[in-house]
């Protein structure tokens, strides 16, 4: 009788424990989900299918590159585009200009950017001049001032980054009608990086 009871006491043991690992299961998959869902309507306004694929989700879109939580898209094909055309072709892809947070973002974005027909042209970032400050697209005060030391040909209130030059030597000023590349940034899907 006894050994009958200690028997039924440890299956009874196996099965709570086999409920409470289902239910840690279940509640994982249901953080899961809500995270899931959150992404979605945060990102809404990107159709499904740039960011999964295929049903199977990706931290970035295509031809976007992923770094710390963001991704990239680099737009190097000609026609160029002046400073405000790229921001507005960066916000119509739900993104804006690059804004240059720190060394190792300033690191990755020179390391994908490219020498294109001459020293004076770069790539845009989200960097502008108003009333005698660099202030980026987020609002922003530029404290890194990664500027080139010598005198470019270009002048004017926006930025460019300026391939194949010492990382913290390669931001130029350009007036906003000058057309060049640029670089676009946005959140990443973070449960997929």
């Amino acid at each position: 009788m006894m050994i009958k009871q200690q028997e039924t006491i440890n299956n009874v043991t196996t099965e709570n424990e086999r409920l409470i690992e289902e239910r840690k299961i279940m509640e994982d998959q249901n953080k899961e989900l809500n995270r899931t869902l959150g992404l979605i309507l945060k990102f809404e306004n990107i159709p499904a299918k740039d960011l999964c694929p295929n049903k199977e989700c990706k931290a970035c879109q295509k031809n976007w590159i992923p770094f710390q939580k963001k991704c990239y898209f680099f737009y190097s094909p000609h026609p160029w585009l002046t400073w405000s055309k790229s921001r507005d072709f960066c916000q119509d892809k739900h993104a804006d200009l690059v804004v240059i947070d720190d060394l190792e973002e300033q690191e990755f974005v020179s390391n994908h950017t490219k020498y294109y027909y001459d020293n004076d042209h770069g790539y845009w970032m989200g960097l502008q001049q108003t009333n005698n400050n660099w202030i980026w697209v987020d609002g922003r005060r530029d404290t890194l001032g990664f500027w080139v030391k010598e005198n470019l040909r270009t002048s004017g209130p926006k930025a460019l980054l300026i391939p194949k030059r010492k990382f913290t030597e390669s931001w130029a000023k350009a007036g906003d009608g000058f057309a060049n590349k640029f670089i676009c940034e946005r959140e990443a899907l973070l449960g997929f990086m």
